[in-house]
């Protein structure tokens, strides 16, 4: 059996360890948190190196893929330090490929509803590191904010476009790179507080998209009749998004014995089903996934 393990920052609540088949290949697919600590993390991989196929980092990025452009983060670097032989990857070849899909996918299945209740409008979290996802609604033709700004760096100023998605990472993340990865983005049981900001995005928005995290952290209590396109869920944030009155959620990865799981965790998983070693490229994802016939999930919430 192939064995994938996702290393996460994130809250070690969130755990969950399945085994899976797919294309032929029985995997086991876990998720290990480590409530914040870096360190532990780095450890953690340091201990399965060399004795698993293929490790996702969970909680964080190694980097932000922009358009074409590839954008260290240095501090999270730290992290995967001590592995030396099993292949590491973040989701990001993901993200830039399962991740466009959830645009088509939400007018295929609620364009008429979207139309009938606020029109073709996305309210994206963060669009730079989530870059496949914010160009799949530009390209479906919905107007979209983006609250990079607002979310990353606490400063109230909405973005409008990609060409200001591209110049804000172009100017910021050479600076933002190198600051310590809990500034930007919350680690450990900070994932899981209600600190609700800005409303009138939510209100504004008939669809809002993005990190999972950073949804339920800044959302407002009433969600009523919203569209959530997002990644990683468990049943517990299933059931706060129903009782904040979200109607559908959207998930871009498969749900696996009652929750999704993270886009690290599902491109771990399909490098230990390869059996390549190695990061995969993009046409060879494409290629699994189209072999895999993996689509984004809805659930009717209310």
């Amino acid at each position: 059996m192939k064995r994938a393990v996702s290393i996460s920052i994130g809250s070690s609540k969130r755990d969950k360890a399945v085994t899976v088949k797919l294309l032929g290949e029985e995997v086991s697919i876990e998720r290990i948190g480590t409530d914040g600590d870096m360190e532990v993390a780095a450890l953690k991989y340091k201990e399965l190196d060399g004795k698993v196929d293929a490790f996702g980092v969970g909680g964080a990025d190694l980097g932000l893929m922009v358009d074409d452009k590839w954008y260290r983060l240095f501090s999270v670097e730290k992290m995967v330090r001590f592995i030396k032989q099993t292949p590491v990857v973040d989701g990001t070849g993901l993200k830039n490929s399962l991740e466009t899909k959830a645009a088509p996918f939400v007018e295929a299945k609620l364009g008429d509803y979207i139309m009938k209740n606020g029109g073709k409008k996305v309210f994206v979290m963060t669009g730079a590191d989530r870059w496949g996802l914010a160009h799949g609604f530009v390209q479906a033709g919905y107007e979209c904010v983006f609250g990079d700004l607002m979310f990353s760096l606490g400063i109230p100023i909405a973005l409008h476009s990609e060409k200001q998605l591209k110049t804000l990472a172009a100017i910021l993340m050479p600076l933002a790179g190198r600051l310590p990865f809990e500034w930007v983005y919350p680690t450990g049981e900070k994932q899981e507080e209600r600190k609700p900001k800005y409303p009138k995005w939510f209100e504004w928005g008939t669809v809002i998209a993005g990190d999972c995290h950073y949804i339920k952290r800044y959302m407002p209590d009433n969600m009523k009749g919203k569209v959530v396109v997002t990644n990683t869920t468990t049943p517990q944030d299933v059931e706060l998004f129903r009782k904040c009155g979200v109607k559908t959620l959207v998930t871009t990865t498969p749900i696996m014995d009652g929750r999704s799981f993270g886009t690290n965790m599902m491109e771990a998983a399909l490098i230990a089903v390869s059996g390549k070693g190695r990061a995969l490229t993009h046409a060879e994802y494409e290629e699994m996934l189209t072999k895999l016939g993996f689509e984004p999930s809805l659930q009717e919430l209310n």
